[in-house]
């Protein structure tokens, strides 16, 4: 993550010292972290409530114009440069992290069948049809989720208070921001916190890249669909049906798969491998004292 120099914050700062300038006291609030990531997340999310259930592309489009508004809030509110959303190297990362998403499901579901857990049968949608709407459904609501929670509020809580603390805050917000869904619980909402939460906020500091989250996202809820399995509570259209057999614990109930127990498991050693190479690779950084 990089930050404005010292000339920068000081042009930007000093006519507002006097009440003067641009904005005055507002515009000093805006411009400081928690400003700008209210600010952002705002504007992500007014763009995807606009489209996140519109018909064909429109999702995907959504995520074109939430990247825009990210830059825009970054570049013209927060004053820094986006090396997070650089298109050099974005599809590779996409992979990257599609690998890890797909990887996730795939073997948490497996495990979880081979317990008794699930049993699929095919579902007769048309096969094409089913896989274009959850590939745009799913690639807006990835990039858009990643932009707010990753993108705005991760960053700007750890400028304020370190890595670690803004892991705990957005890793908690995100388990919360899933309570209203159908099935949703104390339970399911932990586990949210804990496996996607927390691991995707550690997968970003590793990489220091939204398309590498935006792309363990991505897979992680299609292939959840498409295996016909509740994405957190939801039940959109699959390519299978799948029936739950004993404990809620272990099949996830209604919820779905993150509200399984097998996930969270899976996804504390991924979080633990990834937070350990981000230490390595210096991802991970202090908490700042910041004068606003």
């Amino acid at each position: 993550m990089s930050t404005p120099s010292a000339a920068q914050h000081e042009e930007g700062s000093r006519p507002d010292e006097d009440g003067g300038g641009r904005g005055g006291r507002l515009g000093r609030i805006v411009r400081a972290p928690l400003g700008w990531m209210l600010t952002g997340m705002v504007g992500v999310g007014l763009v995807s409530g606009l489209t996140a259930t519109g018909p064909g592309p429109v999702p995907a489009l959504g995520a074109v114009a939430a990247v825009a508004v990210y830059w825009v809030v970054m570049r013209r509110v927060a004053g820094r440069s986006t090396p997070e959303t650089a298109r050099q190297g974005a599809g590779r990362e996409a992979l990257r992290g599609g690998a890890v998403g797909l990887g996730f499901v795939l073997v948490s579901a497996l495990l979880i069948t081979a317990f008794g857990g699930y049993s699929f049968s095919w579902a007769g949608n048309g096969f094409f049809s089913v896989v274009w709407s959850a590939a745009m459904v799913q690639a807006g609501a990835a990039v858009t989720e990643e932009l707010m929670f990753r993108g705005f509020a991760l960053q700007a809580l750890e400028q304020r208070w370190g890595s670690r603390a803004a892991i705990v805050i957005t890793g908690l917000f995100f388990g919360v921001a899933h309570l209203g869904a159908p099935g949703a619980g104390v339970w399911s909402a932990l586990a949210i916190a804990l496996e996607a939460g927390v691991m995707l906020g550690v997968a970003f500091l590793w990489r220091r890249n939204i398309w590498f989250v935006a792309g363990l996202h991505f897979t992680w809820n299609t292939a959840e669909q498409l295996l016909g399995i509740p994405v957190s509570g939801h039940t959109p259209k699959g390519l299978f049906t799948v029936d739950t057999h004993g404990s809620a614990l272990l099949n996830g109930g209604t919820f779905g798969l993150e509200a399984s127990i097998v996930p969270v498991l899976i996804g504390v050693l991924l979080t633990v491998r990834m937070f350990v190479l981000a230490g390595r690779s210096g991802g991970l950084r202090p908490r700042r004292l910041v004068r606003h």
